[in-house]
């Protein structure tokens, strides 16, 4: 099973966290962390797409199609946050994936005199149900302005998907706890030597 440290939450949709469940993208040899069914089953919950008591998927099937959605996804994304357009056998794959989402009836509420939608749940009941969710992500992501703020972490040794949602639309990094300040106190220890001071402890 991966662990909790594997999956990053940073993505700012869940469609992009997805995309992140394949780390080191920039190795020539990505790191899976998605390496079972049941690996996907939980991040489906904790993505809370997946009821908890669902049973785990058993066919490898269920992991080979969520491998493949998430590929898609990623090259999707990325080709339209570049201004170029999916390739035609990505959006078949979107399309018949956010057609199995199912989509609950809109319900009515009253909120301090106001007339509101009701909230309801949206977890999906097994795996492909869930997966139809990403995939339904996916799709209001690229047909949405926010496919612009769309970026890859700045880190050398990083490349994690992000939307940036920053006042300046100038957010390099993924995380700056993670990766922002890793990388300045690298270039500052670079810069450093370089000038021929050693840093004090």
């Amino acid at each position: 099973m991966a662990t909790d440290d594997m999956w990053i939450w940073d993505g700012g949709r869940v469609c992009l966290d997805f995309a992140n469940t394949l780390r080191d993208r920039w190795r020539a040899t990505p790191r899976e962390t998605l390496r079972n069914a049941g690996d996907l089953a939980r991040w489906l919950q904790e993505a809370e797409l997946l009821t908890p008591d669902a049973p785990p998927p058993t066919a490898a099937a269920a992991l080979t199609s969520g491998r493949h959605l998430r590929e898609t996804v990623d090259r999707a994304v990325l080709a339209v946050a570049a201004g170029r357009l999916p390739s035609s056998d990505d959006i078949a794959l979107l399309n018949r994936s956010t057609a199995e989402a199912l989509r609950p009836a809109p319900q009515l509420a009253v909120t301090d005199g106001r007339l509101e939608p009701l909230r309801t749940t949206n977890l999906a009941t097994d795996p492909a149900a869930a997966l139809a969710l990403v995939a339904q992500d996916a799709v209001e992501l690229l047909l949405s302005a926010e496919i612009r703020r769309v970026r890859v972490c700045g880190a050398d040794t990083c490349a994690l998907r992000f939307l940036d949602r920053s006042p300046a639309h100038n957010r390099r990094w993924c995380s700056m706890s993670r990766c922002g300040n890793r990388t300045k106190v690298r270039l500052h220890q670079a810069r450093t030597r370089q000038s021929g001071h050693t840093p004090q402890d």
